[in-house]
């Protein structure tokens, strides 16, 4: 296959991937547990909430061009923009899976005689999970449409560049390939994420 300026179209679908999959994973693994806490201690909170709130609302590139001149014009710079995306949505899920758990829930654990690590990891973490998933969801629709940004500036490559790159030269065909690609990786993105979590908690919905 040909592709589109020297690279095929896998090559330019799984740059994107990588950028958008590593900038994910560092989100989940950061934003969970720091949400988590933030909702469990207020003083954790206190500190992280601001600067989530801060950046939050921002647009991603009101920051993309300092970004570049931090990290440079290859791929971390595009993965850190893609994790700023990524991490509000999961963070602020979290919190307030936490505040929506029932008092007597925690009360009750502490009664049974449980620590507070083990009500964390027992009575917390288990019931934030419905909230927890939400928030991945959201995020990696978030991240997935900031990739088109972050591949703007200084990119040779990815589904994105290809798309904004062939508008500039009115290639319609190359354009609808890459929005199908797009919207179809986005669609089988989240199902994975909605099957995890079918598994991950089976009694969400029933009685």
């Amino acid at each position: 296959m040909q592709g589109y300026k020297g690279n095929t179209i896998y090559r330019h679908f799984g740059d994107s991937m990588v950028r958008l999959l590593s900038a994910f994973a560092l989100a989940v693994l950061s934003a969970i547990p720091v949400g988590l806490l933030s909702g469990y201690s207020s003083k954790i909170k206190a500190v992280f909430e601001p600067i989530v709130n801060f950046f939050r609302p921002l647009p991603p590139l009101a920051y993309y061009a300092l970004l570049i001149m931090w990290l440079g014009i290859g791929n971390s710079s595009k993965i850190m923009l893609l994790y700023l995306a990524a991490f509000p949505p999961i963070y602020i899920s979290c919190v307030s899976g936490v505040k929506g758990i029932r008092e007597d829930y925690i009360n009750g654990a502490y009664t049974l005689g449980a620590s507070r690590i083990q009500t964390f990891f027992h009575v917390i973490l288990p019931t934030s999970l419905p909230s927890i998933f939400t928030g991945l969801r959201t995020s990696l629709g978030f991240a997935y449409t900031t990739l088109v940004a972050a591949e703007m500036v200084a990119a040779v490559s990815g589904i994105g560049w290809m798309v904004l790159d062939a508008s500039k030269f009115l290639r319609s065909d190359i354009i609808f390939v890459g929005i199908i690609i797009m919207g179809v990786t986005g669609i089988l993105l989240d199902r994975i994420l909605k099957i995890i979590e079918i598994n991950f908690i089976p009694w969400e919905g029933k009685e």
